[in-house]
């Protein structure tokens, strides 16, 4: 049962041929045999995971039905699950027991879904590689010597390798999008407000935004259709005009559909067989009906300043309440602000004190208006750029990532050359856009030539457009195969 889809499963299930039990047991066990080399997974517990694939079996026995039920799934480990760790990939909250279930985590263990894991991830989602955690570097299905990408890389793997085939990451600055690009998944970064953010350790307030993760579109849309609505407990939380299709989608029409295609995001310093493999993905759109319209995003080039500004800015708020007074780690001291300097220098890992003194700075008396308040002017003109251009077209499409996934180790001593590893995920987080990662092919090794990696392209919609942008990914996954390969993995 393997890299079968959900729907597949969810079939299966309706028909009595499966039991959630039976799925259930498979991917625990095929966790246990695959994680210890790729390090996607932190917490498991077998027996309340079993328990509730029971539960599901008992509500399929009496008639029930539903998208999700009996589903495994795998969770994000800043997604608090009630009863369960939620160590945010972090050494000062290592040990912390949420007394309490995010809504989304809710609204799928309501809908009959089974979490089978806890997710690793870069440390308090601070990271696009998937080697900031505690519990060790994430490695990628696909080629175990190179980054999976982050900071969702333990979501976006356990899809990848077949330990559940749906999981949820959080997106703040592409942290689903660009490793579902760099393992071959298919992730969504919803409009803002479109899917609660109660329950979720906050990194960027003004940014972050749950991320479903599924092998197809598809599929993503049947986890997705049971989390999307109005939450109270959520006062930025938004309805999703078109919601109702999410359970049953059907392909959308590429006849007609007017792409746009910023020049900023298609110049120098993509890799030449990346351009190479979106190109042959153009092409096909085009041949489908689809209309490619040159357009241009000019605030682009601003783009990851703007981001980083207001990214650590928040940071440095959020990360304040880390401090070793309620709840995580403490490191006793003579005095409070000692006890609170030494867990925080303890408990902190490099990336996160990184951050939180970029933060600082650029929120500090007489910088604050030179940075923080500059930053938000540039991010209303990148919103503005977006608005001018879906005049124009009903969508835009740009790579993911310049590149395929590099090597563990690689960017980690250059952290400006990480952080440009989010040139082309951060514009449309800046604009609260709904966007889509999606497989785009594979694409030659350039100092590995016998290897081929895959490459993710990226579909970017106006707000609330989130339905729309899962049909037409729908429709380009029933014309081409590249998110039905999976990586060579042993089991």
């Amino acid at each position: 049962m393997v890299h079968h889809s959900l729907i597949d499963w969810q079939e299966g299930l309706s028909s009595g041929d499966l039991s959630s039990l039976f799925l259930s047991m498979g991917c625990l066990d095929r966790i246990e045999a695959l994680d210890p080399h790729l390090k996607a997974t932190i917490y498991l517990n077998r027996a309340r995971s079993l328990a509730i694939a029971k539960s599901s079996d008992d509500r399929l026995r009496t008639g029930q039905r539903g998208p999700m039920l009996g589903i495994p799934v795998v969770l994000k480990d800043n997604l608090n699950w009630d009863g369960t760790a939620t160590s945010q990939g972090s050494k000062i909250s290592k040990n912390y027991c949420s007394p309490y279930s995010a809504t989304v985590v809710r609204r799928l263990l309501e809908a009959g879904a089974v979490p089978v894991a806890k997710a690793n991830m870069d440390e308090f989602a601070m990271g696009s590689s998937g080697e900031h955690s505690v519990f060790g570097v994430t490695r990628n299905p696909w080629d175990p010597s190179r980054v999976p990408g982050g900071s969702s890389s333990g979501s976006i793997v356990a899809v990848a390798a077949g330990f559940a085939p749906f999981a949820l990451g959080t997106d703040t600055g592409g942290s689903v999008r660009l490793p579902a690009a760099f393992c071959n998944v298919t992730a969504l970064r919803p409009t803002y407000g479109v899917l609660s953010r109660f329950g979720i350790t906050s990194m960027a307030s003004s940014l972050d935004q749950v991320g479903p993760v599924a092998r197809s579109a598809q599929d993503l849309a049947m986890g997705f259709s049971v989390m999307t609505g109005r939450d109270p407990l959520d006062s930025t939380s938004l309805d999703l005009h078109g919601s109702e299709r999410l359970a049953n989608l059907t392909p959308g029409n590429l006849k007609g559909l007017r792409i746009g295609l910023p020049k900023e995001y298609f110049e120098d310093g993509i890799d030449p067989e990346v351009r190479l493999v979106l190109g042959t993905a153009l092409q096909r759109l085009a041949s489908e009906g689809a209309e490619l319209v040159d357009v241009s995003l000019p605030y682009t080039r601003y783009a990851i300043e703007t981001y980083y500004v207001i990214c650590t800015s928040e940071v440095s708020s959020n990360m304040s309440r880390f401090d070793g007074v309620r709840f995580g780690l403490r490191k006793e001291s003579s005095s409070l602000h000692g006890m609170m300097s030494c867990t925080r220098e303890e408990g902190f890992g490099t990336e996160v004190k990184r951050r939180i003194l970029l933060g600082a700075f650029c929120l500090s008396k007489g910088y604050y208006e030179a940075y923080y308040a500059k930053a938000l002017k540039a991010r209303t003109l990148l919103a503005q750029d977006f608005e001018r251009v879906f005049r124009e077209v009903d969508c835009v499409l740009t790579p993911v990532s310049p590149t395929v996934a590099f090597k563990i180790g690689a960017k980690t001593q250059d952290p400006l050359s990480m952080y440009m590893a989010d040139i082309f995920t951060v514009t449309p987080s800046l604009a609260a856009l709904p966007c889509l990662s999606i497989p785009a092919g594979f694409a030659t090794v350039p100092d590995d030539p016998g290897k081929r990696l895959p490459v993710g392209m990226q579909l970017i919609g106006p707000p609330l457009s989130d339905v729309k942008l899962l049909e037409w990914a729908h429709a380009f996954q029933q014309v081409t195969d590249h998110h039905l390969q999976t990586p060579p993995l042993e089991s």
